[in-house]
């Protein structure tokens, strides 16, 4: 034994999207990359907004002596102070950049989130369909990920819920819109959701924290409202990134916002700052902070993803599959036309066609692509997926 045993067990099950990426990968040496309909991994095609290059030049051109030094692990004042001003703007919320940490994108956020709230053997639950990593990210930190299902539309299942919670709940974590299905909460379930979390909250006399997850908020479809989660439930934290928004995965820049009423908020704060030092990230980089005051409005097109989902479900309305047409994300979450959805990928892989499993996301008999790639990737795929269903 050369490793620790968990991490053994958690290469055997790693995610399921890095494998099915790196199965694309020798795939396209094989057959040639346009040979090779890879919907794996929902890495951003469009490239990152003009303004970002500008600040990009601007910031790196910037010589003043201790530039590049030590700043506090929450972040510069100053870039939390202009992201603070985005936040009252886009979510109505009154934030100072005291409310706000920057982070090492939102994955680094969430994991500065639960290791500053969650105890070793207390629970983080979350609505399955879910992203895979966030079992690995309460792991990381002695905790269990419980999943509850969704509904069949993939709405929250309130009820199944209530039953979930118990006196080991401390956080339960959101994702809206959602990947892998593109589903975007209404107002209506995260109030109804907010008012469990305050019932079980006073039931078990403790605060149980309601987190969002919002790497995917700009990136919606249709006139279609993103409720803010502090106008929901009062002890909300809300995780974010430009990851996708501005087409920076590989920057990791993010940053967490406290909600202006949060219960104990001033040991939240003192926490987070405490565990983003901890993790071994000390802060976010720096670099990157000092870009964000110039790109706060910025955007990728969002049109652009609008037409590759449009263009993606037109072609597979054509075939016999299943699917809800996503409002957000740039993900299409199908139903597999048989059971085994791990059986149906490896057909899929058959005409070079690259999906992930449903299974890897808690939710087996789906498969999920993801349409942030060329146009003519789609296109192209549209005979393949054909000929796989002519086979039922």
């Amino acid at each position: 034994m050369t490793i620790a045993t968990k991490i053994e067990e958690s290469i055997v099950n790693s995610s399921w999207i890095r494998k099915m990426f790196e199965a694309g990968a020798k795939l396209r040496a094989e057959h040639g990359a346009e040979n090779v309909f890879d919907f794996s991994i929902g890495n951003p095609n469009l490239k990152p907004p003009k303004e970002f290059q500008a600040a990009l030049e601007k910031v790196a051109a910037d010589d003043t002596e201790g530039v590049h030094g030590y700043m506090p692990n929450t972040g510069y004042p100053h870039v939390r102070a202009a992201i603070a001003k985005t936040v009252k703007k886009e979510l109505g919320a009154d934030v100072t950049g005291d409310d706000i940490i920057i982070t090492c994108g939102a994955a680094g956020g969430l994991n500065v989130i639960i290791k500053a709230i969650v105890n070793p053997g207390e629970e983080v639950l979350v609505t399955s369909p879910f992203f895979v990593e966030y079992t690995f990210y309460a792991q990381n930190h002695g905790a269990e990920l419980k999943t509850v299902p969704a509904k069949e539309d993939f709405s929250i299942d309130l009820d199944a819920m209530e039953k979930s919670i118990s006196e080991k709940t401390r956080i339960v974590l959101v994702n809206s819109p959602n990947n892998p299905t593109g589903k975007i909460y209404t107002r209506d379930e995260l109030i109804s959701l907010g008012k469990l979390l305050e019932k079980k909250s006073k039931e078990y006399g403790k605060v149980i924290y309601l987190v969002s997850d919002e790497p995917y908020r700009k990136i919606v479809f249709e006139d279609v409202e993103i409720p803010s989660m502090f106008s929901c439930y009062v002890n909300s934290i809300v995780a974010t990134s430009h990851s996708k928004d501005l087409s920076l995965p590989g920057e990791r820049i993010g940053y967490i916002t406290i909600g202006p009423d949060t219960e104990y908020k001033e040991k939240l704060r003192a926490a987070m700052a405490l565990t983003n030092r901890i993790l071994g990230f000390v802060n976010a980089p720096g670099i990157m902070q000092r870009v964000l005051p110039y790109i706060q409005d910025a955007s990728v097109d969002i049109d652009a993803y609008k037409r590759k989902r449009d263009l993606l479900c037109t072609g597979l309305a054509e075939t016999d599959l299943e699917f809800t047409i996503p409002a957000g994300t740039f993900y299409l979450f199908p139903k597999s036309p048989i059971k085994d959805d791990v059986k149906f990928v490896k057909m899929l892989q058959e005409e070079l066609i690259l999906a992930v499993p449903g299974s890897g996301f808690g939710a087996p008999g789906y498969f999920r692509l993801s349409f942030c790639v060329a146009d003519e990737t789609i296109k192209n795929s549209i005979p393949a997926f054909k000929r796989v269903m002519d086979k039922f």
